[in-house]
């Protein structure tokens, strides 16, 4: 089967709005594909305009997946010491929201998210957390709901089973100079290496398409791997995964645990977790069935 390319784009809120809209536009400079739009229903916190559910119809109806990316795209909680606030403050930016949730409060963050899709008319197909910080209340809670598959940084998830497929991710950082100059190296090389992958995903920001140099970069990749490529959604590889008859030749890892390491993943351990597990399954039912109804 010819390997698959997924254009993602990342925080698409009203925000960031005209962002990302320089960002499609330099895509379709390249070449007219359906994307993936990550959508935070209240970005910040903030409540999102009717005119924003429409804008995603529209893209939506035009051929594009419209994912479920958090819920406000906050990290609300208190860091644990010093490595987990480097991660959460300064690597995440605080907008890591799912990195430490209970099952609880990520089943009621997902359901709210999930309710808001409906509300907008959009099919939704997928979730994909903040930076891909998901704890192990966020991974139990995904087991409940309606969803197709999830995203880590290294691997595209397929729900519930949780079976994966390895795909390392382009991803630029546009924060200051040596980022992007970085980002420029990094990604140069990490595309020759991932040639021959089934899938490459192509991660882009609402601020990729506002420095010239990173924006040649990643429109000279795209335009390089579409010669061997065909565009697909993440929701069309993650359908396309699961009709797939030789598992060993798409390099899937049929295995029913999280997948990954806990440097992949970002799984937390903290007391009280075991105990909230233990009553979980009961709160998912109980937000799901009202979710259904």
């Amino acid at each position: 089967m010819k390997p698959a390319l997924s254009v993602v784009l990342h925080d698409v809120a009203p925000a960031t709005l005209p962002a990302c809209e320089r960002v499609i536009r330099a895509v379709n400079e390249v070449a007219a594909l359906p994307l993936t739009l990550l959508a935070v229903p209240r970005y910040h916190c903030e409540p999102s305009p009717a005119s924003f559910g429409q804008w995603l119809g529209h893209r939506f109806a035009g051929g594009d997946e419209i994912a479920l990316h958090g819920y406000t795209h906050q990290d609300d909680g208190v860091p644990r010491g010093f490595v987990d606030r480097v991660k959460r403050r300064h690597y995440t930016r605080g907008e890591g929201e799912f990195s430490d949730l209970s099952i609880t409060e990520a089943m009621r963050r997902l359901t709210a998210g999930v309710r808001w899709f409906a509300r907008q008319g959009l099919v939704l197909r997928g979730f994909v957390a903040p930076a891909w910080l998901m704890s192990h209340g966020t991974w139990e809670a995904l087991r409940w709901l309606d969803l197709s598959y999830t995203c880590t940084l290294r691997r595209l998830v397929l729900l519930p089973d949780r079976q994966s497929l390895a795909s390392q991710p382009l991803v630029y950082s546009t924060s200051n100079l040596w980022r992007r100059q970085a980002s420029l190296v990094w990604n140069a090389v990490l595309a020759k290496s991932l040639r021959d992958k089934p899938l490459l995903r192509l991660e882009l920001h609402p601020h990729d398409a506002d420095h010239p140099a990173i924006r040649r970069s990643w429109q000279r990749v795209l335009a390089a791997q579409l010669s061997g490529r065909r565009a697909m959604t993440l929701a069309q590889v993650a359908e396309r995964l699961r009709v797939a008859t030789d598992w060993d030749l798409l390099g899937l890892d049929a295995e029913d645990t999280v997948p990954g390491d806990a440097s992949d993943d970002h799984q937390h351990e903290h007391a009280g977790e075991p105990a909230d597990q233990g009553a979980g399954r009961h709160v998912a039912r109980e937000v799901q069935a009202e979710h259904d109804t």
